[in-house]
C-alpha cells in the first residue's frame, strides 16, 4: 500500500514536533537544577585565626571544605600541636559549629566551636577543655602565590658565632654560646631573629641529644621539626625529622644518630617549601596549607622572624644563614 505524501509529511512534522517538545522539557529540567543548586557557603576555605584567651592573642588555623555534595569537613591547628581533623563543620540558623577531641590540652573535654562568617572574615567563640569560654576572630588565609621566581640577595649569617646578638628571646635567656656553637642547655626560652623575612633560602645545622627535640619556624609561623628520629623509618609521618609539622612529611627518612652534627636546606617562596635534609631533598615543591602549633603570629601575609624552639630540650646549632629574596 502507498503511503500518501501529505499523509507523510504531517507523521514527519508530528515527530519533530515531539522532539521539539521533548528538548524544551529537558533543558527546562536543566536549567531548573541549574538553578536550585545552592551556592557553596563562604565558610570553605582557609581561615587565619587569632584566639583571645587568658589575656593573650593565641594564632590558630582553619580549613574547611566540602565532602560529596554537601557535607562540610575540615582541620583545625591550635595555638601548639599538629593540625588535627574536623569530622564535621555543621551549619546552622547562619552559623557554624564544630567539635574536636583535645590533643595536648589538659583535661578530657572537647573543644566546641561556634562561629558565623561575613564575606572574608569570620569571628565566633570556643568552649576550652576547662569549660571555659573565649572569644576568636579570623580573615581568609592569603594564597601566597608568586608572580614572578625570585632573585635572591646576598646571605646573611644570622649567628655570628660568638653571642646571640641579632637575636631575642621570649622569656628568660637561657641561650648561651661556645666555641662558636649556639647552645640550649636545657628546656628555656625560645630564641627569635630580630629580622624578619618574606621569601628566603636558609642554612642551618644542628645537633641534639637522645631524645630532644627542637624545631625551626620559617617566618616565625611554620615548624620545621628537629627530633630524635629513627634513620630509615619505612614510611615517615608529618610529625617527625624534616616534616613541616603536623602537615608535610619527608618522602624519605635521613635522620642520622643523635650526636651529629645535622643540616637542611630549605628554600621558601610564598607557601611552596623545598626542603633537603643532609644532602637529601626530601620535600620537593610543596605547598604549606597553613599555620603549624606554636607560631608567633596569624599574619600569613607578613614578612616574619626565624625561630629556634628552645623549649622542648637540649639542642645545639651554628652556621644559620639566610639568603633573602630582593
Amino acid at each position: 500500500m502507498k503511503i500518501s505524501p501529505l499523509l507523510n509529511t504531517g507523521r514527519m512534522a508530528g515527530t519533530i514536533s515531539a522532539y521539539l517538545i521533548l528538548a524544551v522539557t529537558l533543558f527546562g529540567s536543566f536549567t531548573t537544577r541549574a538553578q536550585t543548586v545552592a551556592k557553596d557557603p563562604d565558610v570553605i576555605g582557609r581561615w587565619d585565626i587569632t584566639m583571645e584567651k587568658d589575656g593573650k592573642s593565641q594564632p590558630s588555623w582553619l580549613e574547611v571544605q566540602k565532602s560529596g555534595t554537601h557535607t562540610l569537613i575540615g582541620r583545625f591547628t591550635y595555638a601548639f600541636g599538629s593540625a588535627r581533623p574536623i569530622a564535621e563543620v555543621k551549619p546552622a540558623d547562619g552559623k557554624f559549629t564544630f567539635s574536636i577531641p583535645p590533643q595536648w590540652e589538659p583535661g578530657n573535654r572537647n573543644m566546641d566551636f561556634e562561629f558565623e562568617v561575613s564575606a572574608n572574615s569570620l569571628k565566633g567563640t570556643m568552649v576550652y577543655t576547662d569549660g571555659k569560654t573565649y572569644s576568636f576572630t579570623g580573615v581568609r588565609a592569603p594564597a601566597l602565590i608568586r608572580a614572578k621566581a625570585p632573585v635572591w640577595g646576598k646571605p646573611i649569617r644570622l649567628f655570628n658565632g660568638k653571642n646571640t646578638k641579632g637575636f631575642h628571646t621570649d622569656g628568660k635567656n637561657q641561650w648561651i654560646v661556645e666555641n662558636g656553637i649556639l647552645r640550649s642547655l636545657k628546656s628555656g626560652a625560645n630564641l627569635i631573629s630580630d629580622q624578619k623575612f618574606k621569601d628566603f633560602k636558609l642554612h642551618v645545622e644542628f645537633r641534639y641529644k637522645q631524645g630532644s627535640n627542637s624545631g625551626v619556624y620559617l617566618r616565625g609561623r611554620y615548624e620545621i621539626q628537629i627530633i630524635d628520629t629513627k634513620s630509615g623509618e619505612p614510611e615517615p609521618i608529618n610529625n617527625q625529622f624534616s616534616s613541616v609539622y603536623g602537615f608535610l612529611p619527608p618522602n624519605k627518612m635521613m635522620a642520622k644518630n643523635p650526636g651529629e652534627w645535622q643540616s637542611y636546606d630549605i628554600t621558601l617562596v610564598g607557601r611552596m617549601i623545598t626542603l633537603s635534609a643532609n644532602g637529601v631533598e626530601v620535600i620537593t615543591r610543596q605547598i604549606i596549607p597553613g599555620l603549624t602549633g606554636g607560631a608567633l603570629d596569624a599574619n600569613e601575609g607578613e614578612p616574619g622572624p626565624l625561630f629556634i624552639q628552645g623549649d622542648h630540650g637540649p639542642i645545639d646549632y651554628r652556621n644559620i644563614i639566610i639568603t633573602p629574596a630582593k
